[in-house]
């Protein structure tokens, strides 16, 4: 089942855009641009401004796998941005970081994505 919804996933993205979308778990492998989504795990250190960038970590949002992609990322970051967000990155693997173009990080909004509360009669 996990391997029939990544592979629609990236079907999905490559329709729209031209650009895979793809989690942690998928990404090895894979060359060129393309868009990560994730959740920040562990501590994020560095600045987004200065030569070394920002650093962290991304994990599959759902899922059981152990996959970690370490992410460096250089430009403004989201004012909700913290670990265990929801972000969405774009950028190209290089041996073995993920390097994300300048700017192009962005954090799902919680609320979007949080059951909706029913409404008591």
């Amino acid at each position: 089942m996990a391997a029939a919804l990544a592979v629609f996933v990236v079907y999905t993205a490559l329709a729209g855009n031209g650009v895979a979308q793809l989690t942690p778990s998928t990404l090895a492998g894979h060359s060129g641009d393309v868009t990560l989504v994730g959740a920040v795990v562990g501590k994020t250190h560095g600045d987004s401004y200065a030569k070394g960038g920002m650093r962290f970590r991304l994990k599959d949002v759902q899922g059981k796998s152990a996959a970690r992609v370490p992410v460096v990322y250089h430009g403004s970051v989201p004012d909700l941005f913290k670990t265990g967000r929801h972000v969405v990155v774009e950028g190209t693997l290089r041996n073995g970081v993920f390097v994300a173009k300048p700017g192009s990080l962005v954090t799902k909004c919680p609320s979007k994505y949080a059951p909706a509360k029913s409404a008591k009669t």
